[in-house]
């Protein structure tokens, strides 16, 4: 018979190899938990045996120590200001806007400093429009300017002459070496309100047409000033030898209506009282000069006489020969007439003086009778 063997398994449960597995895994040092894990972990784990008071009072003492650092930090001498960086000027003076900011920043350090309230320093200088204000750390402040642009020239209530934008914007006064426009602005308001700084920019654009229109009709130069007190009442003052004279504009149209007194006046070289002319009306829009005439004119007598009232206003066509001469022989007019009186004061003078000479007479004849009588 044959012998029946039977293998044994290696590996199962049951067999050797089990026992010597088991055997090495009961030998071998067990591995730490710990190993591996995350410091925060650690942390978390350990912080779970500590009471909930002193975790707070651990969170408060971080954070002192850390705004304490900060401190310490920002107020070194690390981030003291050294250099000012300042673009975008023409008109301004570097050197003027680096002293503001040093004033700002000499306490609080780039670090700490106040950006917004230097910005708004900025903006407040006459010739700034906007002004951008940056750090360059650690020791520099940079400044980037844009500055406004000088569009007219206004005679101020004070009578300085100062440069505008186009938002009506007070810049720095005219220089000698400064371009001279042909004509400057009057009338705008000295208010320091929302309404008048509305007002004072719409005076200035109306200005700003009327210049552009002005210049492209070639009569700029015979203006002096324009008054723009109020924008519905537009005046201009003339210049040269007819400074004295006032053209009302009135509304609108005042290009074509500043051509037409301009042609009533040139039209009339031969006025005698020319330079008695002291405005043209042309705010009716019907194509007439309104012109009105100052006199000076008076009479000398034996007692001092006030001087004789200025004539009427005469009305007269640019092309009227007839009103030129009305107004020429207005002042002979007046001066006739003041003759007139003079001549009739003399005549009252002389018969006021026979009639007291009359009574004298009469009151020595009764003196002498009544004499006579006594002897």
């Amino acid at each position: 018979m044959r012998e029946q063997v039977i293998a044994q398994k290696v590996g199962n449960r049951s067999g050797i190899g089990g026992q010597r597995r088991s055997g090495a895994a009961t030998q071998k040092p067990a591995r730490r938990e710990s190993e591996g894990e995350p410091v925060s972990a650690r942390l978390r784990a350990l912080l779970a045996y500590v009471p909930s008071f002193l975790k707070l009072a651990l969170a408060i003492v971080i954070g002192v120590l850390v705004f304490a650092g900060y401190r310490a930090a920002a107020s070194a001498s690390f981030f003291k200001l050294r250099t000012i960086e300042v673009q975008g000027t023409s008109r301004l003076q570097p050197a003027d806007i680096q002293a503001l900011i040093r004033q700002s920043v000499e306490k609080t350090g780039v670090w700490n400093a106040d950006l917004n309230g230097i910005n708004e320093r900025m903006e407040r200088l006459p010739w700034v429009r906007t002004a951008v204000v940056s750090r360059v750390l650690p020791d520099g402040i940079r400044v980037r300017i844009t500055e406004r642009s000088p569009r007219a020239v206004v005679r101020t209530s004070a009578g300085r002459f100062r440069w505008v934008d186009e938002d009506a914007a007070l810049l720095g006064e005219m220089q000698p070496t400064d371009q001279v426009p042909a004509f400057f602005l009057h009338g705008l308001s000295d208010e320091d309100s929302e309404s008048a700084r509305n007002e004072n920019r719409e005076r200035v654009a109306k200005f700003l047409e009327m210049q552009q229109v002005w210049d492209t009709a070639g009569i700029s130069e015979r203006v002096s000033e324009v008054n723009l007190m109020d924008i519905r009442d537009v005046r201009a003052q003339l210049a040269g030898d007819n400074s004295q004279i006032e053209v009302r504009l009135g509304a609108r149209d005042q290009a074509s209506r500043l051509k037409g007194a301009l042609k009533a006046l040139d039209s009339h070289d031969d006025i005698p009282n020319r330079a008695m002319i002291s405005y043209i009306d042309m705010s009716l829009g019907n194509g007439k000069a309104i012109v009105g005439l100052t006199s000076g004119a008076h009479t000398t007598t034996d007692s001092a006489e006030a001087p004789a009232a200025a004539p009427p206003t005469e009305s007269l066509e640019p092309s009227n020969k007839k009103m030129a001469d009305n107004a020429a022989f207005a002042t002979p007019r007046v001066k006739a007439n003041a003759d007139k009186r003079t001549v009739t004061d003399k005549t009252k003078t002389k018969g006021d003086r026979t009639e007291r000479s009359k009574k004298a007479d009469k009151k020595s004849e009764k003196s002498q009778t009544a004499a006579r009588r006594k002897q």
